[in-house]
């Protein structure tokens, strides 16, 4: 089993070396995009600790990943100015600034849980987001904190200009951060978070502070949102009250739900997903905002363990050898569902224009396709879309319905005999 673990974290580190020289993902955009994904998954993974672990719902998490921001912005001011230290050690400061806010805000917060922690944790956000602007000496206002990571010692003669040694920097601190939190989990605190999430007067009973280990836990979280700050410090340069936002604790904790929330890996695939979301989607609709509260309600109303729960559904489907029956239904299914979706981001993106774009010109082309919003034509052809679509689907779901419980037979046979 260790053997085991130990290749999937160098398949994991193989993969994160080479994934920017794919073709495709060798440009600066890919590049870029790909640095991004690997700071959300750090700040999504610390948030995974706190929500998906031991259960506190946190609504200020962005404030260490500010702070941490924050203390590595100055000190790259301070690189800047002769101080020598190299460019990959900058994002420690975020550590160290996320671990000491983290110690002293969760000394009050974690005395509670629930719906008493999530007030108090939304409290610290918005007085930390107003301190930004009252204290502009070390927030610096509305403009922020500005360095250059390019004015640094050229540490193993690295100046650090292109997004291809800045992505190396956050890839290894990734992989440093996951593999921390994942044997963090597995210390005697950590195995305590999942049982102080689901009954906490157990967990006292048998010896543990349910609080201590609540404390606990959120300085860590703390710690590794504060890493997660200071790699967005050193990626863009800059850092902002934005990043102490309650948007961005709302978004984080759109990443934890989407990926799912009870698996490890889930906070990374919600981080990639998000990201891709926020930086690519909104590159080719207005309406991106819209759509991703759509995904997210799809994901909390028909897939509760998320994008993580939904592949380890597939797991026993894959070692029973019965996945093949699923995924020809699944090919049944998908001329339905697109049919569904062409027809709903159809009426979407028209009725979108009309209301937000009124004084523009009604024609617009959607899908390679030019059409007239003025006419109710291109209106009828996509609730026809929609229609058909969803006859079609209700037709072929008692197929998919059929092959799952094969599946499953088969899996349950394969697991009974093994």
């Amino acid at each position: 089993m260790r053997r085991e673990r130990r290749a999937w974290w160098i398949a994991a580190a193989a993969l994160g070396a080479v994934l920017p020289l794919v073709p495709g993902l060798d440009s600066s955009f890919s590049r870029s995009l790909l640095s991004q994904m690997g700071i959300a998954a750090v700040f999504a993974l610390s948030y995974n600790l706190l929500l998906g672990q031991t259960g506190l719902l946190s609504f200020g998490h962005a404030v260490y990943f500010g702070i941490g921001g924050y203390a590595a912005i100055h000190l790259l001011r301070a690189v800047n100015a002769g101080l020598p230290i190299p460019i990959p050690l900058v994002p420690l400061a975020g550590a160290a600034a996320g671990l000491a806010f983290g110690i002293v805000f969760g000394a009050l917060t974690t005395r509670r849980a629930g719906t008493i922690f999530a007030l108090i944790s939304l409290g610290v956000g918005e007085m930390i987001h107003a301190a930004t602007l009252m204290l502009p000496g070390f927030f610096g206002g509305e403009e922020g904190v500005t360095a250059s990571r390019t004015r640094a010692p050229h540490w193993l003669g690295l100046d650090f200009s292109s997004q291809l040694q800045v992505y190396y920097v956050i890839a290894f601190w990734l992989l440093v951060a996951a593999a921390a939190i994942h044997y963090f989990l597995r210390t005697p605190v950590g195995r305590m978070c999942n049982a102080v999430r689901d009954n906490p007067e157990r967990a006292e009973f048998i010896g543990y502070n349910p609080q201590r280990v609540r404390f606990v836990v959120f300085a860590v979280a703390a710690m590794f949102a504060g890493l997660a700050g200071g790699l967005h410090a050193i990626n863009y340069e800059i850092v902002a009250a934005e990043s102490v936002s309650a948007e961005r604790s709302g978004v984080v904790l759109l990443m934890v739900y989407i990926g799912g929330v009870h698996h490890f890996i889930g906070a990374i695939l919600g981080a990639i997903a998000i990201t891709w979301l926020q930086v690519s989607l909104s590159d080719y609709t207005t309406a991106w905002l819209l759509y991703l509260g759509l995904f997210f309600m799809a994901i909390v109303l028909y897939v509760p363990g998320g994008l993580a729960g939904l592949v380890m559904l597939h797991a026993p489907f894959v070692r029973a050898r019965a996945v093949g029956r699923v995924l020809r239904a699944y090919a049944l299914a998908l001329g339905p569902a697109l049919a569904m979706s062409l027809g709903s981001v159809t009426l979407i993106e028209m009725a979108y224009r009309r209301s937000t774009q009124s004084e523009a010109d009604p024609r617009m082309r959607l899908f390679w396709i030019a059409m007239d919003t003025s006419t109710p034509w291109p209106w009828i052809g996509s609730a026809v879309l929609i229609a058909a679509g969803y006859l079609a689907w209700r037709w072929v779901s008692p197929r998919v319905a059929e092959a799952w419980s094969a599946a499953a037979e088969a899996a349950n046979a394969g697991a009974a005999h093994g």
